[in-house]
């Protein structure tokens, strides 16, 4: 299963304003951790917005914290929220597109398969991805005094 730009920045930008752990995040911050387009990830926190995970405050020292606790944000189910299709191949969403589709046991298998996929990452939430928190925020820069003040 390959997942799209859309989601894994949405995943990092969860990681990342989850570690801050209440404190306000700005993009340009998540940005810089990831070296990542900022432009992109204006319309992945605009999404995520809106979707009820991210709250964004407005102004100079602005930014973006999580909506919900880092233990109520399901891996699985942000994933099903921001990919368009989750299909492995373009016959499985389609009617009429295949000739053999009624006896095809590959569409099956491959759904069964993206299931099975979606089923491990409802296993896990937020809280999960963020365990070994004070790694990931030596890491992504977080406990760095000039990385909060940009």
């Amino acid at each position: 299963m390959r997942l799209t730009l859309h989601t894994d920045y949405a995943l990092r930008v969860l990681i990342q304003v989850a570690i801050a752990d209440g404190r306000l995040i700005t993009i340009n911050d998540i940005a810089q951790s990831f070296d990542i387009s900022k432009q992109h990830l204006m319309k992945v926190v605009n999404d995520l917005g809106q979707k009820g995970y991210l709250e964004t405050v407005r102004g100079r020292n602005g930014g973006i914290r999580l909506q919900r606790r880092a233990r109520d944000i399901n891996v699985g189910q942000v994933v099903r929220e921001t990919e368009d299709r989750l299909d492995v191949i373009g016959c499985l969403g389609q009617r009429g597109y295949c000739r053999i589709e009624r006896v095809c046991v590959l569409r099956g298998a491959l759904r069964d398969a993206t299931e099975a996929f979606l089923a491990v990452l409802d296993g896990y939430s937020l809280a999960d991805l963020i365990r070994p928190q004070r790694a990931l925020s030596s890491l992504l820069l977080l406990d760095q005094p000039a990385a909060r003040t940009q």
